[in-house]
């Protein structure tokens, strides 16, 4: 039996060190539960960063990706296969974007949102190459995608990235008016930043950003890699808002943990891209198609999607009412199953001590506090998790209060 201490081993050896591991090592998983080489068990409030949708070790998604993959994983995209067409369809009806391109993550569909942004200028014969990206802003780390992604630990390492970027303040609706002009190609935004925070923008925000358009004719990338695909209980959040994106960039949940991506477009932003001009070996092959397919299936048709919109009200309920015992808790933010709890100090002691309890969570923008189950916990999996980040916050709290 292989041990944590095993992993740890042969990893020290042979991982690039590009990230910083919490001291467990995971070998099996059911639900919202997952089991390390010890076996332990934890709840899961983290799915992967909102990857394992449809919780760990779903047995309909196994039985897909098994047949698909005992009968035609890859052919590349220089051929036809039936599935591509049919996710298309599916991502189309629920974004009301009309054409896919298909990748192999949620970076990936953010770089294509911003190539196609810029061919569509140069096809209406008026090149634009600015971009608007908002502070607190996280697309990926790819240099597109890390050019419109805000903070400077990330950035500075990999200068110079894209030139004409401005970053403006989610909050200051005057700010994005004055940055956003006719050499702008487009806005792109996260309608609930993730790493940023779980911060939604606000519907004045939101508002500003449709008028930046119109009076420029700038285009709206909506970076729905986080927020998107029944996350918050409505297909997509940017619509809550009212918003209506040329491009949406989705990838995380739209696999169930195969790899997979996709920039949505609008007809107008389609028709002026050209064979050639972008392009990918594994994006939308059979294995991933297949994934998908059935993950937009459970979403819809399966009821997955009406399921977070009806444990939203207890998630919001129960976390606030943590909120007002606990005075190390500053706010909570959110919607759907898109959750973040903002301390009054370094998150991380909360984390460490809620994998101890045998809860996972996880940080971000160092104060708070992460909480992505999958979509399809049930009622009393997200009591259980919530009692125990309770109880964490009980024990801990002294540390966690600025």
């Amino acid at each position: 039996m292989t041990t944590f201490d095993d992993v740890c081993a042969l990893e020290s050896q042979h991982i690039l060190g590009t990230y910083k591991r919490q001291p467990v090592a995971f070998v099996r998983g059911e639900g919202s539960w997952l089991y390390d080489a010890e076996g332990r068990e934890y709840l899961d409030l983290v799915s992967g960063i909102g990857v394992a949708s449809l919780g760990h070790a779903n047995p309909g998604l196994a039985r897909a990706i098994a047949d698909q993959a005992s009968t035609l994983v890859h052919v590349s995209n220089l051929y036809y296969h039936p599935l591509q067409g049919q996710v298309a369809a599916r991502l189309a009806a629920l974004s009301g974007l009309p054409r896919a391109f298909f990748c192999n993550s949620g970076t990936e569909a953010v770089e294509a949102c911003l190539k196609f942004a810029r061919r569509y200028w140069y096809t209406a014969g008026n090149p634009r190459s600015g971009f608007v990206a908002l502070d607190g802003a996280f697309s990926g780390r790819t240099f597109g995608a890390l050019s419109v992604t805000h903070d400077e630990h990330y950035r500075t390492p990999f200068a110079p990235l894209l030139a004409d970027v401005t970053f403006v303040d989610p909050q200051d609706p005057a700010a994005l008016d004055a940055a956003v002009t006719t050499g702008t190609a487009a806005i792109i935004a996260e309608p609930i930043q993730g790493e940023g925070g779980i911060r939604p923008l606000s519907r004045e925000f939101a508002a500003a950003i449709t008028a930046a358009c119109r009076r420029t004719g700038a285009l709206f990338i909506a970076d729905e890699v986080q927020s998107g695909l029944g996350r918050t209980g409505v297909p997509f959040y940017s619509k809550a808002l009212g918003l209506e994106p040329d491009l949406i960039s989705v990838g995380k949940a739209l696999g169930g943990g195969v790899p997979v991506g996709a920039a949505l477009c609008s007809q107008r932003v389609a028709d002026a891209v050209s064979p050639g001009d972008h392009g990918t070996t594994y994006g939308g092959n059979l294995l991933a198609c297949r994934a998908a397919l059935f993950f937009l299936e459970q979403l819809v048709e399966g009821g997955v999607m009406e399921h977070v919109k009806a444990l939203a009200p207890q998630f919001e309920r129960r976390l606030r009412a943590i909120a007002l015992r606990h005075p190390a808790v500053l706010e909570v933010r959110g919607a759907g199953l898109m959750r973040g709890v903002e301390l009054r100090a370094d998150a991380m002691p909360v984390v460490d001590a809620a994998r101890a309890h045998g809860l996972l969570v996880n940080r971000t923008d160092e104060r708070v506090v992460r909480l992505l189950p999958p979509l399809t916990i049930s009622a009393a999996d997200l009591d259980r998790a919530l009692d125990l980040l309770d109880t964490v916050l009980a024990e801990v709290g002294s540390e966690v209060t600025a």
